[in-house]
C-alpha cells in the first residue's frame, strides 16, 4: 500500500529552515527564512545599485586619505613614518569595529540598519575635520580619521557580504567586483580634486580647504542615510545562507561545520590582512615615490597617482568582465602573479619606468580584495555574517604596513621601501594557491549552481523555499533514499 501524505510528511527529514528554527537560536537574523536565498538578478538590481553608491563614497574617502598623507607631511613638517599614523588611525578602526559593535550590530539588526549606523558615524567623523583643520592638529586629524574609519568599517561589515549574497550565488564575485569598481572610480576622482585644491602653489601650507571638503561629505552622507531609512532592502539572514549552501551541496560537497573548522575563511583573513596592508603601503607612498623617481613636483605627482588609480578602476571593470567567462580562482592567481612581477620591477627601475611599473601594480591590485572576500565566505552558510566581520577586520593590516614602509623610506629611499609591501603580497599569494588546489572543487561548485535562475520548464525560481512543488520533490527524494 502507498503511504498517505501525512505518513510521508511524518517520515521525511526536517528542512534546513525547520532545523534552524528548532535549534532555538535567539538572534534576530536566525529566526527564519526571508526568501532571499533565491533572489533573481532582476530582484537584486535595485538594492545592489543603492549599496554601490556606498562603495563610491568610501573610495572617495580612501583616495583623499592618500593625498592628504603627502599634504600633511609638507604642511605640518612631519616624517613619512609619522604620517603613516594617519593610516594607523583610519585602519585601526577596522580592527575594532567589525570584531565588536559593528559585527554584533549586523548580526542583531541586519544589513539595512547597519548601513544607516555606518553612514551616521561617517558623518560625525567628517564634521570633526573642521576643528582639526582650524587648529592644524595632527592628533585631531588622526582622531577624525579614526571616526571616519569606524563608520566605513561598519559599512563594509554589511555592504560586502550583502553584495556577495544578494542575488544568484554563481554571480557573487561578479557583483562585488562590479560594485567595488565604482569604489575605484571614487578613488580616481579624489586625487584629481585634491591636486587642484590642496596642492595649489599658493595654498601649500593651508589646510582650510580640507574642512570644507569634509563638511560637504558629511552633508551628503547624512542624506544617504535618510535614503536607506526609507528604502526597502531585502534582508538576507543566516537561515537563508544555510539553506542556499545546503541546496548547493551536490555540486560543492558542502557539509555544515563549526566556525573554528572553516579553514578557508581563516586563510582568507590572513591573506586579506597582508594584501590590504601592502596595497595601502603602495598607495600612501605613491606620490613621494613618483617625486623621487621622476623628479617632479607634488602637484604633478598627484596627477600621476590619479593615473594609477584610473588603472586600478579599469582593472576592476576588466576583472568583472573576466568573471563572466573565467573561474574567479584563476583570475585571482593571474592578478597576484602580475602584482609580484611589477612590484619587484618598481624596486629596481628608476625614472618614468619606475612610475610605470608601480602604476601597473595598481592595475593588478584591482580585483584582489573583492575576490579574496567572496572566495573566503563561500560555503560559510549560517556563519556568513560573522565570517565577513573577520575579513573586514583584517583590513587593519593597512595600519601596519604603511608605517613600516614609511620608516624604511626614512632610512633609505622610497624604491627600497617598496620591498615591504612586496613581502605582504607574497604572503597573500598562498591563498590563491589554496583556492586553486585544496578548495578548487568547492569553489567551482558554487560557480556552477543555478540557484536564483528561472526553471524554464516549470516557470519557477530554482532554490526558492516558497516553491511548494520543489519542497514536495525534496520530501519525496528524502523518503525514497530512506527506503533504499
Amino acid at each position: 500500500m502507498e503511504p498517505t501524505r501525512d505518513e510521508v510528511l511524518a517520515q521525511r527529514q526536517p528542512s534546513v529552515a525547520e532545523a534552524l528554527r528548532n535549534q532555538g537560536r535567539k538572534s534576530v537574523v536566525n529566526k527564519g527564512l526571508t526568501g532571499a536565498s533565491a533572489l533573481t538578478v532582476r530582484q537584486s538590481i535595485f538594492p545592489v545599485t543603492l549599496v554601490t553608491v556606498l562603495f563610491f563614497l568610501w573610495g572617495f574617502a580612501y583616495g583623499l586619505l592618500d593625498v592628504l598623507n603627502a599634504k600633511f607631511q609638507t604642511a605640518l613638517n612631519i616624517t613619512a613614518a609619522k604620517a603613516g599614523g594617519l593610516q594607523g588611525a583610519y585602519f585601526g578602526a577596522y580592527f575594532i569595529g567589525p570584531l565588536t559593535y559593528s559585527g554584533w550590530f549586523v548580526r542583531k539588526f541586519g544589513y539595512r540598519w547597519t548601513f544607516i549606523l555606518g553612514l551616521l558615524i561617517y558623518a560625525v567623523g567628517a564634521l570633526m575635520f573642521w576643528p582639526s583643520a582650524v587648529y592644524e592638529s595632527f592628533a585631531g586629524f588622526c582622531g577624525s580619521l579614526f571616526i571616519v574609519g569606524s563608520g566605513l568599517s561598519t559599512l563594509e561589515t554589511s555592504a560586502n557580504p550583502f553584495i556577495a549574497t544578494c542575488g544568484p550565488p554563481r554571480l557573487s564575485e561578479f557583483r562585488l567586483e562590479l560594485s567595488q569598481s565604482f569604489q575605484a572610480v571614487g578613488s580616481v576622482v579624489a586625487p584629481l580634486l585634491a591636486s587642484r585644491v590642496f596642492f595649489k602653489e599658493d595654498t601649500i601650507n593651508d589646510l582650510s580647504q580640507v574642512q570644507w571638503t569634509y563638511v560637504g561629505i558629511a552633508g551628503f552622507v547624512t542624506l544617504l542615510a535618510v535614503v536607506f531609512f526609507f528604502s526597502p532592502i531585502p534582508e538576507v539572514t543566516d537561515a537563508d545562507m544555510a539553506l542556499q549552501a545546503e541546496q548547493s551541496s551536490d555540486l560543492t560537497g558542502y557539509v555544515e561545520k563549526p566556525l573554528r573548522k572553516q579553514y578557508k575563511l581563516f586563510l582568507g583573513v590572513a591573506a586579506q590582512f597582508c594584501y590590504v596592508g601592502a596595497q595601502v603601503a603602495v598607495a600612501s607612498q605613491f606620490i613621494h615615490y613618483s617625486i623621487e623617481t621622476a623628479k617632479i613636483p607634488a602637484a604633478a605627482a598627484s596627477d600621476r597617482y590619479a593615473i594609477g588609480q584610473s588603472l586600478f578602476a579599469i582593472g576592476r571593470f576588466a576583472a568583472a568582465g573576466l568573471f563572466m567567462f573565467v573561474k574567479p580562482r584563476y583570475v585571482l592567481a593571474l592578478f597576484m602573479l602580475g602584482i609580484m612581477v611589477f612590484q619587484g620591477a618598481a624596486i629596481g627601475v628608476w625614472g618614468e619606468g619606475g612610475f610605470a611599473m608601480l602604476a601597473i601594480v595598481l592595475f593588478f591590485e584591482s580585483c584582489i580584495f573583492p575576490t579574496i572576500f567572496t572566495l573566503a565566505i563561500r560555503g560559510l552558510g549560517r556563519h556568513t555574517k560573522r565570517g565577513s566581520s573577520f575579513i573586514v577586520a583584517s583590513v587593519c593590516g593597512g595600519a601596519l604596513f604603511p608605517s613600516l614602509t614609511g620608516l624604511a623610506a626614512d632610512k633609505s629611499d622610497y624604491h627600497k621601501a617598496m620591498g615591504v609591501p612586496l613581502a605582504g603580497f607574497a604572503v597573500s599569494c598562498f591563498f590563491a594557491v589554496y583556492c586553486n588546489t585544496v578548495a578548487a572543487k568547492e569553489l567551482d561548485g558554487f560557480r556552477d549552481t543555478k540557484i536564483g535562475y528561472e526553471d524554464q520548464r516549470r516557470g519557477t525560481i530554482i532554490g526558492d523555499a516558497n516553491d511548494t512543488e520543489t519542497m514536495e520533490a525534496v520530501k519525496r527524494m528524502s523518503l525514497h533514499n530512506e527506503k533504499v
